[in-house]
């Protein structure tokens, strides 16, 4: 996309994000399932640029749960973050890969808030406190989460914002703006957006474009210039900065080589890679 598109330009550091007179792009990874429970894999994808993985995403991976309440039934007997689970958190805090913990289950968020040695993310997520959704934050974990130095990065879906209220407005977007800074202060939170992962939005914040109407909003309720710079932007470089001085303080840390049994990974879930029936390929 970066190649394609001259506006954009991919960035692999919060220095490269200052840096960039573009718009800094940051490859994720929306669901651990991707790295098919393998720390190699984990490993590959850092050294292809991607610099955070969202944990679970709508079901669970054979070493973290998911919220209940999930679309699929996948590895039902998982609860919180397994012993492979923590071997993953240590390797993202080695790497400097950035945890994300949006859609997974509170069990899975607070054990892994309690081992990262890193500040993590939540990249899409909202106050579970305004819509009772099982996506969302509830305010237990939202304290473990300022402990940790990390940020909540409010999403615009109204399935979180508003539980499905299709009435949503962007006075429903900052009233949870509100409540978080109410709660664990404004250093901690940021902006989401999720445009690529919604078709119904907020009215007023159709697309990136009216973020302006979302800053007019907040500077009416009284947030500062300064508390609005840091949703905006420096609160999130501060924990991919806090990301890679882990990183660093890491680096004479020995590369991981566990495995997950093989029978706890096994699951018709599990994407099979061979050739198609009667396929047949070039030498």
């Amino acid at each position: 996309m970066c190649r394609h598109y001259e506006e954009l330009e991919l960035v692999t550091s919060a220095q490269g994000i200052v840096d960039s007179q573009k718009i800094a792009s940051l490859i994720g990874i929306d669901g651990g399932h991707a790295i098919d429970s393998s720390l190699a894999a984990l490993r590959m994808f850092y050294e292809l640029g991607v610099r955070y993985l969202t944990l679970t995403s709508r079901c669970n991976t054979p070493w973290a749960e998911a919220p209940p309440g999930r679309e699929e039934d996948f590895y039902p007997n998982v609860i919180g973050l397994s012993t492979f689970g923590e071997e993953v958190v240590k390797e993202m805090n080695r790497l400097g890969m950035m945890i994300d913990l949006s859609h997974t289950s509170d069990t899975t968020a607070l054990a892994v808030l309690q081992l990262s040695r890193a500040p993590v993310i939540f990249s899409h997520s909202a106050a579970f406190s305004i819509c009772k959704n099982s996506n969302n934050i509830p305010d237990h974990v939202l304290q473990r989460l300022k402990e940790n130095n990390g940020i909540v990065m409010l999403t615009f879906d109204i399935k979180f914002l508003a539980c499905g209220n299709y009435s949503a407005t962007v006075s429903t977007v900052a009233d949870h703006f509100d409540y978080l800074k109410a709660t664990i202060g404004s250093d901690f939170i940021g902006i989401s957006g999720d445009y690529d992962g919604m078709n119904i939005h907020p009215k007023g914040l159709e697309d990136v474009s009216k973020y302006p109407a979302l800053i007019e909003e907040l500077l009416k309720r009284g947030w500062s210039k300064a508390e609005l710079k840091g949703i905006l932007r420096e609160n999130f470089l501060r924990v991919f900065r806090g990301v890679e001085k882990v990183r660093h303080d890491l680096s004479s840390m020995q590369v991981s080589e566990e495995e997950i049994p093989l029978e706890e990974a096994e699951h018709p879930c599990r994407l099979e890679m061979k050739p198609p029936p009667g396929a047949t390929f070039p030498h």
